[in-house]
């Protein structure tokens, strides 16, 4: 643990939120402790690391993971670029920058940044190579490059498995549900979820292998669940899409009405998205709903 970089951290924070040292100290340690922490000549017990993140505002993991990882805010700036180029299908740009980092001791030297490289690493071999083998083997060793005995898998880590589900989607679907049925059990032991989308894709993409299946009921069950977490949220990310997916899973059982209702409502949230193609496309379902 490099002491020196989570006091110059703290340091940089505390002068940023306008705190002295005495300030900062109340109700944690003495201002003495508090220049000591800030000098690195002494790491502060748990406790007193989670009550000064939460006087600077900061997560108490930020700390540990710059005294873990040098130039955190470099690595922090890979992840950033490569979670846009992911998101936009930009997979060229992303191989680019995957290929860039592989050799800089700070991705190379620590598993958890690797673990970045080789999960975007994996996507391109299968989104650009279509070479399926290949990045399930990556991706697979993505996720346990960092393996504890008895450790909870972590967010990055469910995110690397739901990029391997997905691939099985496209290609076994019994595969797929298998690992979404795992992802759950991974999901279900953390805390707390960081990154909420996590469960609504989880539950989405799982009623829409259950659909592939012909497995209508258990489908919307998880349509229920996506759309409750949505709410939960106050997010409509994938709202729209699961309830056109419990819309097309009523169509499919005949259930013309109830397909209309859930249809109408996926509009509704498209439109407020102003995705015009997505609205069209669904008008024109509702329309052929309603004529049969």
């Amino acid at each position: 643990m490099d002491f020196a970089a989570v006091g110059k951290k703290i340091k940089e924070l505390r002068k940023n939120s306008g705190l002295s040292q005495e300030e900062l100290s109340q109700g944690i340690c003495t201002q003495a402790q508090i220049s000591k922490i800030e000098k690195g000549l002494v790491f502060p017990y748990a406790s007193t690391l989670y009550q000064i993140s939460q006087k600077l505002g900061v997560d108490v993991n930020y700390f540990f993971d710059i005294g873990t990882t040098p130039r955190l805010d470099y690595v922090q700036e890979v992840f950033e670029q490569l979670q846009i180029m992911r998101r936009s299908h930009k997979f060229s740009e992303m191989i680019d920058i995957v290929r860039a980092e592989e050799s800089n001791p700070l991705f190379s030297q620590n598993k958890k940044n690797l673990q970045l490289l080789l999960w975007h690493k994996g996507i391109y071999l299968y989104e650009v190579e279509n070479n399926k083998e290949k990045a399930i083997e990556v991706l697979e060793h993505a996720v346990h490059i960092a393996d504890m005995k008895g450790k909870v898998m972590q967010e990055r880590e469910i995110e690397i498995l739901l990029t391997i589900a997905t691939i099985y989607f496209k290609e076994d679907l019994k595969s797929a549900l298998s690992l979404y049925e795992e992802i759950i059990c991974h999901v279900q032991v953390l805390p707390h979820l960081n990154d909420y989308t996590i469960k609504t894709r989880l539950y989405y993409n799982l009623a829409r292998v259950l659909t592939r299946l012909n497995r209508l009921e258990e489908s919307n069950e998880y349509c229920d669940e996506a759309i409750k977490w949505c709410l939960k949220k106050d997010s409509i990310y994938l709202l729209g899409q699961t309830h056109y997916q419990k819309g097309y899973n009523y169509e499919l059982a005949n259930r013309l009405d109830d397909a209309k209702t859930y249809m109408e409502k996926a509009l509704i949230v498209f439109e407020i998205q102003q995705d015009g193609e997505t609205v069209k496309f669904i008008k024109g379902k509702i329309d052929q709903i309603a004529n049969q």
